[in-house]
């Protein structure tokens, strides 16, 4: 905390020097009501910071989402100084205390700053999927819009929404693979989420690479949603094992995960079909949804979804 708090006081070369005023100011940017009272600068910077660490982690591997909002008013490109124009002296200061306790700051291609736990890749504070994209992520999302044309079932269930599923927080993602087809009865991928309160919830995954819809007839490139909604059902009421555990567990929610578009009607057609209790049990993703997922979480592409010949990669830029 002493480390973090000098950086914010000023007491480190690439920062700039606050005074009392400009302590509380600094404070007043990150929506925080505290007040410095004369004392020690770092001392009371350091406790301030030390309460804000005792708040609820977000999710497990994660720091409070108001410590990690401070870091990022406190790294913002806009109070570089001349020495250091990119902030990148500022930053491998800040990484320094940062390493020691297992996560690493960096900057996104949005020139936010994010922190990450280095052993599970967890974001804290994970940034909008909804928010206007910079150039880069555009280029980027077109890339992997590209990927999911051509890929096969397998490599978006691998090379897509594993490594997705892991950055966003889940653990022990295990995937049926459909080489074997040992899981063909719904559940292509089960994973588990430890919420804050340490309860833990299972979730399956069954993934399409096309379009989901309700046409009477399957289509090229398109799966019926009643095809679906089978493996769907059979997926919440079959025991899967939790080697950890060494218990048989249900899942208590399934995501539908398609490559393509989920139509309307293949929405509503599910919803109907489902009842009140397992209703609440079954989220959709489609493409969309899984490209806004992957641009923001500054994951780098898969294999074969940037060009290899005559282009730069655009995760060139971005640290891992």
């Amino acid at each position: 905390m002493r480390a973090v708090a000098e950086l914010i006081i000023g007491d480190v070369n690439y920062f700039p020097y606050r005074s009392s005023r400009y302590i509380t100011q600094f404070f007043e940017e990150c929506d925080l009501d505290f007040v410095h009272d004369g004392s020690t600068r770092w001392f009371w910077t350091a406790s301030r910071l030390a309460e804000l660490l005792e708040e609820p982690q977000p999710q497990p591997n994660a720091l409070p989402d108001r410590f990690v909002h401070v870091l990022q008013v406190l790294m913002q490109k806009s109070d570089a100084t001349d020495d250091d124009p990119g902030r990148l002296q500022a930053l491998e200061a800040l990484n320094k205390p940062l390493e020691r306790e297992g996560f690493e700051a960096f900057y996104a291609e949005d020139d936010q700053l994010y922190i990450r736990h280095i052993g599970t890749r967890t974001l804290s504070l994970a940034p909008n999927p909804h928010r206007p994209f910079t150039p880069n992520e555009i280029k980027r999302r077109g890339q992997l819009s590209a990927y999911l044309d051509a890929c096969s079932e397998d490599d978006l269930i691998e090379s897509v929404l594993l490594p997705l599923f892991r950055q966003l927080g889940f653990h022990r993602i295990t995937a049926a693979g459909h080489k074997d087809k040992a899981l063909e009865y719904g559940k292509d991928v089960w994973m588990r989420y430890v919420l804050p309160t340490q309860h833990v919830l299972y979730f399956g995954i069954q993934a399409k690479k096309g379009k989901l819809d309700a046409a009477g007839a399957s289509r090229a490139g398109s799966t019926n949603i009643a095809e679906i909604h089978n493996q769907v059902l059979m997926m919440l009421g079959h025991e899967l094992f939790d080697p950890e555990t060494s218990k048989k567990v249900l899942v208590d929610h399934v995501f539908i995960v398609a490559g393509g578009e989920i139509t309307k009607q293949a929405r509503n057609w599910l919803g109907g079909k489902l009842d009140a209790t397992k209703r609440s049990q079954v989220m959709f993703m489609d493409r969309e949804d899984i490209l806004n997922l992957y641009v923001v979480s500054t994951f780098p592409l898969p294999q074969g979804a940037v060009p290899q010949s005559g282009f730069a990669s655009l995760d060139d830029d971005i640290p891992f």
